[in-house]
């Protein structure tokens, strides 16, 4: 809120790294996302629906869009008023949850199974900051980067891996480890069982496969702020050269 609070007039029209999104269709994004998770996490409301057809991506491409649209009338003003109004009611969602039950939202990028409420939220938090992050960097202004906001983005966004790995089948034991180099970094490994792969937040001994890759470079390869070839061009390593190529896939977003 002070971020937004500090915009000039003139910020609010900046391109965004979100295709056709400046930073006040990408606030009303946000804007969005609050109103969605009161109205079905608090009320139960299931709001729009699919249309004959439509995939998950399509689905959300076309009512993100829509409500971007019918929220440019609306000036910078009235969204962060709107938003300062929503943010402690979806606060109040967020404390009655359940964190070891069901989510109310599978995470589809995580896995097809069910998912537990605690990773459905983290995806949440995830979300509003790289969509923060984006504002920042359209209008140049660093920040939202002690390692208490940070860390639980890569470790959200790292939840990725095994869905990037799945269609790589490797022996039971085989390991693809990711060191994330920043402040907010840390060594975590996807462990395959011999039919899928499970994310670890261990160090493990002779991987098959490790990328290193600093902090921002994930989340944004994470997001396709950046390209693969970009995040791959960043990056260093070494290993099984398909495991590589696979996890360097990783994808923390519907698409």
């Amino acid at each position: 809120m002070g971020l937004l609070r500090s915009l000039e007039e003139g910020d609010w029209g900046r391109p965004t790294v979100c295709p056709g999104w400046d930073v006040h269709d990408v606030t009303a994004h946000v804007l969005n996302d609050y109103v969605r998770r009161i109205s079905g996490g608090r009320d139960g409301y299931g709001g729009a629906g699919f249309e004959v057809g439509e995939t998950l991506p399509v689905y959300l491409g076309r009512v993100n869009g829509e409500f971007v649209r019918g929220l440019r009338q609306c000036s910078p003003r009235l969204m962060i008023e709107l938003l300062e109004h929503l943010g402690p009611e979806l606060d109040r969602v967020w404390a009655a949850t359940d964190l070891a039950g069901a989510a109310y939202l599978d995470v589809s990028w995580a896995g097809s199974g069910t998912s537990p409420a605690w990773l459905d939220l983290a995806r949440e938090y995830t979300e509003f900051w790289m969509h923060q992050q984006q504002i920042r960097d359209a209008v140049s202004r660093p920040g939202a980067d002690d390692v208490s906001m940070v860390r639980p983005v890569l470790v959200t966004l790292l939840h990725a891996l095994p869905v990037a790995l799945g269609d790589r089948a490797r022996p039971a034991g085989t390991a693809v480890r990711f060191d994330v180099t920043g402040p907010a970094g840390g060594r975590w490994a996807a462990v395959s069982d011999g039919a899928k792969w499970e994310l670890v937040g261990a160090d493990v001994e002779e991987p098959a496969a490790t990328v290193r890759m600093d902090q921002d470079t994930l989340w944004r390869l994470a997001s396709r702020g950046i390209s693969v070839e970009s995040a791959r061009q960043r990056a260093d390593s070494i290993g099984d050269p398909e495991l590589i190529e696979a996890a360097t896939m990783l994808l923390a977003v519907v698409a």
